[in-house]
């Protein structure tokens, strides 16, 4: 140990206190503690015979006693300053470190380090410790013989405990306590203590809590929830009506009632899928099918036309992470930029919301719609537009023919999703406010200018709008003051927290290879709180190569240059039962690219226009009753929405 006993010495008088440890005999500390005050007061007595001597020759001869040697090592002026160390004794020779508090040594002893075995930072450590009791216990740094005498029992007991060591957390708990709770708090402070002060809990507590968590386990173990039969009765006969009742071929309503009757996840996976020979009865095993297997397999197929060479070109993209840089994006094609090769990418996924998008005066072509935000089209052509176009009738007159009675506003969204077979990987919303202003024909050189509030934008992650054209007036109020224009102008973007994105569709893909056969089936379900069915809504699934043959249901379009497969359902119900896109090709083991994994692609693509967005973000007037704006139909539509 580096500090071997504590003492309190005054400058002038007895001692008043010495603590020593067990294993350290109380007379060698009272030599130490002796020849520390000889050496104290021979210096003293020196230096005052110093200052009155008449012969300056005379002072070494006076000075020649046992501790003319530890004067000689104190240097210059000893003891004077407030602390310091000092080596006494003459056989046993002990390292003194002491600190004056007043008129009050503190002094710590050791040994004499020669060989540099004693840590003396540790017993400076200790006595800056003691000098905190001497001075707590005097309420200040006037500390007294008398007022160490009225607290001389607390001051005991706290420098036998800091003798043996305390942390930084038991001394203050021992300095409170030392003129409130008194010895007993001090001494008996120790564990709970610094549990308290590091927020841990004691044995004490913790053993009751294991035992309530143990009895816990063991009640819940042996308790058994059960349904009455009432209840699976009443929804047995529930799900038996929710059922749909489809006329058809009896092998087909057969094959329906044995996957209602085995599935009741509606995306758990089938077990027909695994019985590749029974459903696949016109393979044959030969590589060189005959001419009417394949006239029997295409007929149900229509074979669209070829592109051109340079669409055929592979184009790969592999994207990690979520919200963030998103590398290993590689394209074949390298005479393609990022942009041309895969339009919106970047925009999709996470970091769109660019306010570059609104700087600068160059204008919009036409033929790229509304801001470049193209809606995707999925269903044929309105047959009134293409009529009147076959007639010749300008789009002036088309325009005019509905009259604008003031500044129009609507939102158009793009939801991007990726799934997993069944599980949501990312998913990213981005919506656009779009005001249209009077025609410049109208309303002259007039700007146009009005109030409105945006509602429902709790899911809302961040905003950010056209400076020039719009400013924000708190609390989800924004003024707009712009000049008439003819062409719609966006001046709000907005995305969504993606936990809470709603989604309008739900998409599961799974692929089973076994063998020589490669079987394929998407299901997918429409989100009940849709404000309306989608319609025309396509799957796209992207084929590892291009099939020999091929099995679908229902009926699909096969896209062979661009290894593609294509399903165009009319409409799905909110509350219908999941739907199922099966397709089923063989693979020979020569086209596996060294037996590696096939990955299969599908993509889905939709839009719906009604009165009401699908973030259930909404346009309100400043004040009840004004109308400064008309609210036309919003619009949402799909991004990238694939599963994989």
């Amino acid at each position: 140990m580096s500090c071997l006993a504590l003492s309190l010495q005054p400058a002038n008088g007895s001692d008043i206190l010495l603590q020593t440890r067990e294993w350290f005999p109380p007379a060698r500390a009272l030599v130490a503690v002796s020849s520390f005050r000889e050496t104290r007061l021979a210096f003293a007595a020196s230096k005052q015979h110093h200052h009155t001597k008449d012969h300056p020759s005379s002072n070494s001869n006076s000075t020649s006693d046992p501790s003319a040697d530890s004067i000689a090592s104190l240097g210059d002026d000893p003891l004077s300053a407030s602390s310091g160390q000092l080596i006494v004794g003459v056989e046993s020779r002990y390292r003194v470190v002491y600190r004056l508090v007043n008129s009050i040594y503190v002094l710590g002893i050791t040994t004499a380090d020669h060989d540099n075995s004693i840590n003396v930072f540790e017993c400076i450590h200790i006595v800056n410790q003691a000098v905190s009791v001497v001075v707590t216990a005097c309420r200040g740094v006037d500390v007294t013989p008398e007022k160490l005498a009225r607290k001389y029992a607390e001051v005991y007991m706290a420098l036998d405990i800091v003798l043996r060591g305390v942390s930084n957390i038991r001394l203050a708990a021992m300095l409170s306590s030392m003129h409130a709770d008194g010895i007993a708090k001090m001494v008996h402070s120790a564990m709970d203590t610094e549990n308290k002060i590091r927020g841990a809990e004691s044995w004490r507590g913790l053993e009751g809590l294991a035992v309530d968590h143990e009895a816990g386990i063991a009640a819940f173990n042996h308790t058994a929830f059960e349904l009455p039969p009432e209840t699976i009765a009443a929804g047995d006969e529930v799900a038996a009506s929710l059922a749909p009742v489809v006329q058809s071929e009896e092998k087909d309503q057969k094959e329906e009632e044995e996957e209602s009757e085995a599935e009741k996840d509606p995306f758990a996976a089938s077990e027909k899928i695994n019985q590749p020979q029974e459903l696949v009865t016109g393979f044959k095993k030969n590589k060189d099918p005959s001419a009417t297997d394949l006239q029997l397999a295409l007929s149900t197929l229509e074979v669209t036309t070829l592109p051109p060479a340079e669409a055929t070109q592979s184009t790969h993209i592999a994207v990690e992470g979520f919200e963030g840089q998103y590398g290993g994006i590689e394209f074949g094609n390298e005479q393609a930029s990022l942009n041309e090769a895969f339009e919106g990418f970047s925009d999709a996924w996470g970091g769109g919301l660019d306010a570059s998008e609104f700087v600068g005066t160059k204008k919009v072509a036409k033929s790229q719609g509304l801001g470049g935000l193209e809606l995707l089209q999925t269903g044929p052509d309105p047959p009134k537009a293409a009529g009147a176009a076959a007639a010749g009738t300008p789009l002036e007159d088309l325009v005019g023919k509905t009259e604008m009675k003031g500044p129009e506003m609507n939102i158009v969204e793009e939801i991007s999703v990726e799934f997993r077979e069944s599980l949501l990987a990312r998913v990213a919303l981005k919506g656009v406010v779009y005001l249209k202003t009077l025609p410049t024909k109208t309303s002259g050189d007039k700007e146009t200018e009005f109030s409105f509030r945006v509602e429902g934008t709790s899911a809302v992650k961040r905003f950010i709008m056209q400076n020039s054209r719009i400013s924000s007036l708190g609390n989800g109020m924004f003024h707009v003051r712009t000049a008439a224009s003819d062409e719609p102008l966006p001046i709000l973007k907005y995305s969504l927290q993606p936990r809470l994105t709603p989604l309008p569709l739900r998409v599961r893909l799974v692929q089973r290879h076994t063998g020589s056969l490669l079987s394929v089936m998407i299901q997918y379900v429409s989100n009940p709180e849709l404000p309306a069915p989608l319609t025309d809504v396509t799957f796209v699934v992207k084929l590892p190569l291009d099939p020999t043959l091929l099995k679908v249901s229902p009926k699909a379009v096969l896209n062979r240059s661009e290894k593609e497969l294509k399903w165009h359902v009319p409409e799905i119900p909110l509350n219908g039962p999941p739907g199922r896109l099966r397709v089923r090709m063989p693979v020979d083991s020569n086209e596996e690219d060294g037996g590696e994994e096939i990955d299969v692609v599908a993509y889905v693509k939709f839009s719906w226009q009604g009165n009401r967005s699908l973030s259930g973000v909404c346009l309100r007037p400043a004040s009840e009753g004004m109308t400064d704006f008309y609210e036309v139909n919003h619009r949402y539509e799909s991004g990238v929405y694939m599963c994989n």
